[in-house]
């Protein structure tokens, strides 16, 4: 088995009896599954994932640099166990519900029409971060530096203003309950 794939497109393989090479560069994954696969201590750079299902997945020290995620299906990963080193990923059109994304610096990430529903983003460095039509319905922020992170086309989501840093967050009108919401406040 090689140790190391450039470049390729790899359709439609179960990982769960496909062995992984230990790194890829510049590949597509197109419709594979690695559902509940062991993808520690592998290296990803600049590749994509496209329609592939990378639920329960384990991450311990695994290398995501420039990683995009395009409707994928991403039930409770723990990103928070990736090697931290050069960690930079985007997603469109991600069910990332319950994925754990604890105390990371994601500095600038982009979540495009994700479902986050109940996942952990306590303690996480979310600057200038993008969540363009997100479902953040019991999401957690909790000592999350939000700063000048958008949130406008966003919904339900719920974030405490004094837990949180929110200097030039941008946030929609609508989404005030979800600010105000500790408070008890009506809002018609």
């Amino acid at each position: 088995m090689e140790s190391y794939i450039f470049g390729q497109l790899i359709s439609g393989i179960n990982f769960n009896e496909t062995p992984l090479c230990n790194e890829y560069e510049q590949c597509i994954f197109k419709n594979c599954i690695f559902h509940n696969c062991d993808l520690s201590h592998k290296i990803f750079r600049e590749c994509k994932f496209e329609s592939c299902d990378l639920s329960l997945s384990k991450m311990n020290n695994t290398t995501l640099s420039e990683i995009d995620f395009l409707g994928c299906k991403i039930l409770g990963v723990q990103f928070n166990e990736c090697r931290r080193f050069l960690l930079s990923f985007r997603f469109e059109n991600c069910s990332l519900r319950l994925s754990v994304f604890y105390n990371l610096k994601l500095k600038e990430a982009c979540f495009n029409k994700c479902d986050l529903q109940e996942a952990d983003f306590t303690e996480t460095d979310l600057t200038n971060a993008s969540f363009q039509e997100c479902n953040l319905y019991r999401a957690i922020f909790d000592h999350a530096n939000l700063e000048k992170a958008d949130f406008r086309t966003s919904n339900y989501y719920s974030i405490n203003p004094e837990t949180n840093r929110l200097k030039g967050a941008r946030f929609s009108l609508n989404g005030l309950p979800g600010l105000l919401e500790r408070y008890g406040i009506i809002i018609e």
